[in-house]
């Protein structure tokens, strides 16, 4: 059977042949599935996604005319999935759970240390050889607050950073990690978390309970200097807000790896088109914003893990198991 591989980037081809090879036949495109790419899907049974895909109800219902019946996800993020559609289709849907936490962590610090300490501004200057200090002047994070919002697997791991800087610790989630408590983490409402934090990072899902939890007043409820960091999904800001308080001066750095309308620019070379949406256009304007690709979970270790899960829930598929991924059971 081939299986069609949606979103695939240069770095991941050769890791999805080799690790399929031996069970299945597997083509990447670099193309992202939605509605104008999901003809191409016609005939295959399988197909893989990428995060970035859209998996809305009309691309679920042209897989389905197309002969699709399984949707593999490379990603432990499924909002892009309409899963009562493909429920109603007799679509069945896996995701990857979990991967290296680790990796999303440790970029959530890269930003946070690149913002607070001017590093882009810093680098663009030695390449025009201007070694001046001026303007590039930061803090130390040791004595300092850390507020992690989301304290699961990814939120664990960047407390277990912030406690080896020797930061107070504070957290807020709908249920508490005790790893987290032995490391000294107090848990407190999100309003108290945002108001004595020198730095907020945010780590939870993107679920309608979430969506723009960082709201205007929520950035208004945050120290003038704090650092913002948001390596987990777009659309837990409100960047319009975001890019409000920016204009007022407000942050010392925000340093964002996603954004909550990045479906059709980022994973794509977008360098020589006129960029239609204002907001990011003004976002990245600003000298202590730093803004990333979504790829913080890019890591060799990470990618590896989520495309092993990836076969896994295939070979799951067609030997009629089922595992914690499915996120829509066979019909």
């Amino acid at each position: 059977m081939e299986i069609l591989a949606f979103g695939v980037q240069a770095d991941e081809k050769p890791l999805i042949e080799r690790a399929f090879q031996g069970h299945h036949e597997v083509r990447g495109l670099h193309v992202f599935l939605n509605e104008d790419t999901a003809p191409i899907a016609a005939g295959h049974e399988v197909i893989s996604t990428s995060v970035n895909c859209d998996l809305g109800a009309g691309v679920l219902e042209s897989l389905a005319a197309g002969g699709t019946r399984m949707i593999a996800q490379r990603s432990t993020g499924f909002n892009n999935v309409e899963l009562k559609t493909a429920e109603r289709l007799g679509l069945t849907v896996a995701r990857v759970s979990s991967y290296s936490p680790h990796s999303v962590a440790e970029f959530a610090w890269a930003l946070a240390m690149a913002v607070n300490r001017r590093i882009v501004r810093a680098s663009t200057r030695t390449r025009d050889f201007d070694f001046r200090l001026d303007g590039l002047m930061g803090r130390d994070m040791h004595g300092r607050t850390a507020g992690v919002i989301g304290t699961g697997k990814i939120g664990e791991a960047f407390t277990r950073i912030a406690h080896g800087f020797g930061m107070r610790l504070l957290g807020w989630d709908v249920a508490e990690n005790p790893a987290c408590r032995d490391l000294g983490m107090t848990y407190v409402p999100k309003e108290q978390l945002l108001a004595e934090s020198d730095l907020v990072s945010l780590h939870v899902p993107l679920l309608p309970e979430t969506l723009r939890l960082i709201d205007g007043a929520a950035l208004r409820t945050m120290r003038d200097d704090a650092i913002l960091v948001n390596s987990s999904r777009g659309g837990l800001v409100d960047t319009a807000a975001l890019v409000a308080e920016l204009r007022a001066g407000r942050f010392t750095g925000v340093g964002l790896d996603v954004y909550e309308a990045e479906a059709g620019l980022f994973f794509l070379d977008k360098s020589l088109e006129a960029i239609e949406d204002d907001t990011l256009a003004r976002l990245v304007t600003f000298p202590n914003v730093l803004v990333t690709s979504h790829q913080a979970y890019y890591t060799a270790d990470a990618v590896g893990q989520i495309i092993d899960t990836t076969v896994a829930n295939v070979l799951d598929y067609t030997e009629g198991r089922r595992s914690e991924n499915v996120l829509v059971p066979r019909s």
